[in-house]
């Protein structure tokens, strides 16, 4: 038998037999490598601990301190741990997939009887069971037409339809007690490595995302190598759910989504809509500033404006259906990117022009299935801060360089002031998923990283996250709990200029292809307005609050001075209300508290001789009276400061 040569991270070298695996090398290294490894990484590929190594290459362990691929691994086996419960204790159910997610795992399963929440509890207790029991992730191998024969007869019909499109000739399965999974995995070596887990809810999901198809179930879990870790994720739960955007929504009177019209429509509520306007206005003020010009596109345009840009090709499960108008076929914009194309064309550019910036806060229209709608974080009507730069190729890094510097101010002036950042390419592998050469394709990606590392900013890079049309940089704010939040994107396109014959006139008096950025930096106005509503828990910074101050008069007497003091704060711009009802001042104070409003100003006779206002702050309570003209130019200030703290 030959021997293998692996290579270690630290560059060391070593011989072993051929076939040894990595478990075998983990256990000569030493005993805590051997207790703590996962999976291996051999030259570049995850590989189980269990399977033989073939060919010499370069060796790397992952244990719970590898980060995020060890805890995919590790939550990915939680899910088959899931799975293998739910056929102990519910036999007529059948699984689907159960993939892991960025904050834990799920597994779909075809059943005609829901699960209950107390039916989430038993699952825990068995998972827990077959955790202690130690249980092995076996892999096994089968020959296609003789796999998908057994997982017939097993009756697990949904496995059958996976098998038959996606498996190779000959495929792994992983075998977990009683379970059978047609997987590739890799997997952790056993179920007692699992130390740490929660099943959380239940939803409605359906087989492939095709609502034609089989209603599944969806039970959703996470998984942490610590308890430690998993009681902080369930505490960040907890405050996400007092911080909910669609329950603080109702209760704010900001928004609703309306059975009548369809779901996944926003409508926008007095409250909610002076917000929104407020953000809008101050976003064109700054894209002014910023050097784009505002445009305005229809919600409607004709169909083949679709084939041409490649929409349909690529994008079409997610675009609504065309409607016949006199014989011709028109199209719901899912973007705005041609509209804006129609506008460069209109007439004959020069490269003096260069760069164009066309800005449209354009609403557009997905169809998104139902079940992945969500409040105003997804929905099939929304209105993007858009803009498009048209731009000669030397002049790409710095305009993307001046989009990414816009999308930081922009999110700091929100109170954002942590960020991930990420480089999405393609896949070298799936050539046909995008348009464009490889050469092409490597100078835009080449001009994206070039312009991220001159600015200094650290970024992870994503292969295969990229749009069809080109390479793209998304900006993920954190909140105040901790979340990323993918809102900014800045993106390179070299497919529609050309799909489009848009041109300009160089020095050269010669024609060129001008090059293209798409850019938003709130990404949706309705998804940007309820991550703002999370981040906040619906207490606006005082520029943003519908109203900024209401008044309080002590009694029936001091109704007059507070019709005096309501009418100087709107003098002033400021958006305040009178609340003269006929309630103890405690109550009105209390429900002015539940609204967020960020002042409630108290008068009484002491504040109608001095012409003061004694004020409550919706997060200090009683700071004492002050100076009406004090007061106005103290919160003036905090407003056209657009202070996010205060």
């Amino acid at each position: 038998m030959s021997n293998v040569q692996l290579t270690f991270p630290d560059g060391a070298v070593k011989e072993y037999p051929e076939g040894v695996t990595p478990a075998e090398v983990a256990k000569a290294i030493g005993p805590r490598l051997a207790s703590e490894a996962l999976v291996a990484r051999i030259d570049g590929d995850l590989i189980d601990l269990s399977r033989p190594i073939k060919a010499s290459g370069p060796i790397e362990f992952l244990t719970p301190a590898s980060g995020p691929q060890a805890l995919e691994v590790y939550r990915h086996s939680s899910a088959h741990l899931l799975a293998a419960a739910v056929l102990e204790l519910f036999p007529d159910a059948h699984p689907g997939i159960g993939p892991p997610t960025d904050t834990g795992f799920y597994y779909d399963f075809y059943r005609e009887k829901p699960f209950t929440e107390e039916d989430l509890a038993k699952l825990e207790a068995k998972m827990l069971e077959l955790a202690k029991a130690d249980l092995p992730y076996e892999r096994v191998y089968f020959p296609k037409e003789e796999g998908k024969k057994l997982f017939d007869q097993m009756g697990e019909f949904l496995k059958c339809q996976l098998i038959e499109e996606k498996a190779d000739p000959v495929f792994s399965a992983y075998r977990t007690g009683k379970f059978l999974d047609f997987c590739r995995g890799p997997h952790i070596p056993s179920t007692g490595r699992i130390k740490a887990f929660k099943l959380l809810s239940v939803a409605g999901a359906y087989w492939k995302g095709d609502e034609h198809s089989h209603p599944m179930q969806r039970i959703y879990g996470t998984a942490f190598f610590s308890q430690k870790d998993l009681d902080a994720y369930l505490t960040q739960i907890e405050e996400a759910k007092k911080r909910d955007h669609r329950r603080l929504g109702r209760e704010l009177d900001l928004f609703s989504i309306e059975d009548d019209a369809g779901p996944g429509l926003i409508f926008w509520h007095p409250k909610g809509g002076i917000i929104r306007t407020e953000i809008e206005n101050w976003l064109r003020g700054e894209l002014v500033e910023q050097g784009y010009d505002l445009v305005f596109t229809p919600h409607v345009m004709r169909h083949h404006l679709w084939e041409i840009s490649g929409h349909t090709g690529f994008y079409k499960n997610n675009m609504f259906g065309p409607m016949s108008v006199e014989d011709d076929e028109y199209q719901l914009k899912p973007m705005n990117c041609p509209g804006h194309v129609l506008i460069y064309k209109s007439r004959v550019r020069s490269y003096r022009e260069l760069p164009l910036r066309f800005a449209e806060l354009g609403t557009v229209y997905r169809y998104e299935r139902s079940g992945v709608l969500h409040g105003l974080l997804r929905v099939r009507g929304f209105t993007q801060d858009d803009a498009h730069i048209f731009c000669m190729p030397d002049q790409l890094e710095s305009e993307v360089q001046a989009c990414v510097r816009f999308a930081f101010s922009v999110l700091k002036t929100f109170g954002f002031d942590e960020y991930q950042v990420e480089l999405s390419a393609r896949d070298p592998e799936h050539a046909e998923h995008y348009a464009g050469t490889v050469e092409e394709w490597e100078q835009a990606e080449g001009a994206l990283m070039n312009t991220l590392r001159r600015m200094d900013i650290p970024f992870k890079y994503m292969p295969g996250e990229a749009v069809f049309y080109g390479p793209k940089i998304d900006v993920k704010m954190v909140d105040a709990i901790g979340r990323p939040w993918q809102l900014t994107t800045v993106q390179f396109d070299f497919n529609l200029p050309r799909r489009f014959g848009l041109e300009y006139t160089g020095a050269d008096g010669a024609k060129h292809t001008p090059v293209m950025v798409h850019r938003a930096l709130l990404g949706s106005v309705e998804r940007f307005f309820g991550v703002l509503v999370e981040h906040y828990t619906g207490a606006f910074p005082v520029w943003l609050s519908p109203v900024q101050a209401v008044v309080l008069p002590i009694s029936e007497k001091h109704q007059e001075y507070a019709r005096e003091v309501v009418a100087e704060l709107k003098a002033s711009k400021l958006r305040a209300q009178l609340d003269d009802r006929n309630e103890k001042l405690n109550s009105r104070i209390r429900d002015a508290q539940l609204a967020k409003v960020p002042f409630m100003l108290v008068v009484g006779e002491r504040e109608a001789a001095s012409r003061s206002v004694a004020v409550r702050r919706r997060d200090a309570g009683d700071t004492g009276s002050v100076p009406l003209d004090d007061f106005i130019r103290q919160v003036r200030g905090l407003i056209d400061s657009r202070a996010a703290k205060w």
